[in-house]
Formats: structure tokens, sequence, C-alpha cells
């Protein structure tokens, strides 16, 4: 299709075209996620993609969207600083679109959903090309679309205590994992989002938590590696525990996990215990500055 034909479906209030066939539009527009111009990925490809499957256009379509999708989470994954970046990205935005639909209507295998758990989970992990804004292509923003699938994920009622847990090793270990590339674009505010829709489930004890911490301090307290290759990763990490220190502090809303609860819990059960177990790690983070309790 000309670029023309996709502006008029999004001056239609993206209404799906009369007569067009959906499987066809569809691959244009999965394929269209890895355009280099902005305005073709983002205000075309994704914004359809998203407003379709809000309002229901693929809810017998899920499955063969979500597994088209997690394919392009592989598209030169490894690489860093190409444009390939770009089709993962917006393919895990998307992503974590359908998980969300999911979570709605209820219509998906567990076995769909845990697939492409697994599937996202690889993609972040090997993620290597962490830049927020590119001069030339706009947001890449890999860790801020990862984090929205984390968020699906977590109020997906096909994840137990068990893969809760995952969730959070997978944060810990992108967060700890040495990297060039420092935060930027709110990256550490999408991943802390995306934790308290975890807390926000109630299914995981501030014991295992307690550890998560310990695991995640080590980002300063190791020195195995050289400076220069764990300070980016330090820094992102003290930003992440701060920014989830104030948003459980103040609380946040309209979660995930709290969007599809049938009772919406303004904090979660943890707060004030994992308040102190975070100010605790943080402390420990620059002991020569805060109070000591």
């Amino acid at each position: 299709m000309q670029q023309s034909y996709w502006e008029q479906v999004v001056a239609d209030g993206f209404r799906l075209p009369q007569g067009a066939a959906l499987d066809e539009l569809t691959i244009e527009l999965v394929t269209m996620l890895g355009d280099t111009d902005p305005h073709v990925r983002e205000d075309i490809a994704r914004s359809v993609l998203q407003t379709w499957i809000r309002e229901g256009v693929y809810d017998d379509l899920l499955i063969g969207l979500g597994d088209g999708l997690a394919l392009g989470l592989k598209k030169g994954l490894g690489e860093e600083g190409t444009d390939t970046v770009l089709r993962r990205s917006f393919s895990a935005s998307v992503l974590s679109e359908v998980i969300a639909r999911d979570n709605v209507t209820h219509g998906l295998h567990p076995a769909a959903v845990l697939t492409w758990a697994d599937q996202a989970v690889g993609w972040l992990l090997g993620e290597r090309d962490l830049r927020g804004w590119t001069p030339n292509q706009g947001w890449a923003n890999a860790v801020a679309h990862g984090s929205d699938v984390l968020g699906a994920l977590s109020a997906s009622r096909h994840l137990s205590a068990d893969e809760l847990r995952v969730l959070l090793d997978v944060v810990a270990e992108r967060l700890t994992t040495p990297t060039r590339h420092r935060f930027s674009a709110g990256e550490e505010q999408r991943l802390a989002y995306a934790t308290m829709s975890v807390l926000h489930r109630d299914l995981v004890s501030i014991e295992t938590l307690e550890g998560w911490l310990e695991r995640l301090a080590q980002a300063w307290r190791d020195d195995a590696r050289p400076p220069s290759s764990r300070a980016a990763a330090r820094e992102n990490t003290l930003d992440y525990l701060r920014a989830l220190h104030l948003q459980l502090l103040l609380g946040v809303q309209g979660t995930p996990a709290q969007n599809v609860a049938s009772t919406v819990r303004p904090m979660p059960a943890v707060r004030s215990d994992l308040l102190l177990a975070l100010q605790a790690t943080l402390r420990s983070s620059a002991p020569w500055l805060y109070r000591q309790r």
C-alpha cells in the first residue's frame, strides 16, 4: 500500500477499510513497525494496530498476531546502533497490547501467553541496543517497551506467583547487565511502574522481595568488573530503585494489574515492609551520604 492509503485510514478514525483483507493489511503494518520514519512507525503502524486490537478487530486472530509480533523480537537481536532495534522494540510495544487485550477478553489459552512471555523475556535480556531517542529515527525505547510487556504480563491470569517472581528476576538481570547506555527517556519510571503492577497482584512475599533487592544491590557492591563497564548499570539500577521507592510511597493508579482486578487495591499488601527494605538498600548505595537507621 502507498503511505497515502494508511494516512486515509488514520484520517477516517482508524476504521477498517471495507473489502480489505485483514491478514494482508496486518502483514504490512507489522513490517512497518520497523520503518525508520517515526511517523510511519508510530503514528501509522503502531497506532492502527493498537486501535484495532483495543476495539476487538483482532479478537479472533490474537494468536496469529501475537506470533507474528514475537517473530519481530528476533530481527537483528544482538546488534547495537543499527536500525533493527526499531522492529524489535515496536513489536514488543504492540505485543503488550495483545496480552493486555487477553487480560480483558480472556480468550487465549495459557500456552500462547506463556510462550510469548518466554520470547519477550529472551528478547529483553538479549537486547543490547538500549538507546532511548535516536537523532535520525526518533524513539527506539527498547527498555520502555519491554517494561510495557512486563506490565501486561504481570496482570495476566496465566501468570502465578512463580512466574511473577521470574518477571522480577528479569528486571534485576536487565538492570545489572553491563551496558554503556544510561537511561535518559524515563526508562526507570516505566520499569518501576511494571514492578508496581507485579506488586499489586499481592502474590510475591516480602522475603522474596528482600532477596531480590539484595541482588539489585550487587550493582554497586560487586567490584569484580572494571568501573567503566558497570557504571551505567549501577546508575540505571539506582535510578530505578529511587523511582520504585517514590511510586510505592505515593501510590500509583492504572497499572495493568489494577485495571483487571475485581477490587482495586490502592496499595500493595507488602508496601510498609518493602518501603523499609527499599530505604535500607538505597542507604547502602551511599553510606557516606545517607543517615543510617
